[in-house]
């Protein structure tokens, strides 16, 4: 451990995500994808992650702390950095459950575009989630975000 470790702590921790950041990771890439967060997917993505079960403990700094380092993470490694260290940090468990919540964040404003499904169909790739199952979520959130 180096001088700058032993005050800084390890740099490694700072590059890798809790499941929580992994999971938040996602949504995030998904409303990020086209350069611009509007405010309404931000306030879409926020209300999505404090309804599910494991965010329900995250005040409000918390959600600022777990924001600004997925925005940081994006600067410094883009898109794809980002899923790909969530890929790195996701349960197996929970990795279809983000792909689902991203597609649903892509659906919100009517329109999939571009850049959003090519984020998305990294996150298929990356993350093993198998093609039919893939097109099941994307079937359903199209029917979800319908109206």
């Amino acid at each position: 451990m180096g001088l700058f470790d032993k005050v800084l702590g390890p740099k490694d921790d700072k590059d890798k995500l809790s499941k929580e950041e992994a999971f938040a990771a996602v949504g995030f890439a998904a409303i990020a994808a086209d350069g611009v967060i509007t405010e309404e997917e931000a306030r879409g993505f926020i209300i999505g992650l404090v309804r599910m079960k494991m965010f329900s403990n995250f005040n409000d700094h918390q959600m600022n702390a777990l924001l600004n380092k997925l925005v940081n993470t994006i600067k410094k490694k883009g898109l794809e950095g980002l899923i790909n260290m969530s890929n790195e940090s996701l349960p197996a468990d929970l990795k279809e459950t983000a792909f689902a919540v991203a597609t649903d964040l892509a659906f919100a404003d009517g329109d999939v575009d571009e850049t959003e499904r090519n984020i998305l169909t990294k996150v298929q790739q990356m993350m093993g989630i198998p093609e039919a199952q893939a097109m099941k979520i994307i079937e359903v959130m199209m029917i979800k975000n319908k109206g």
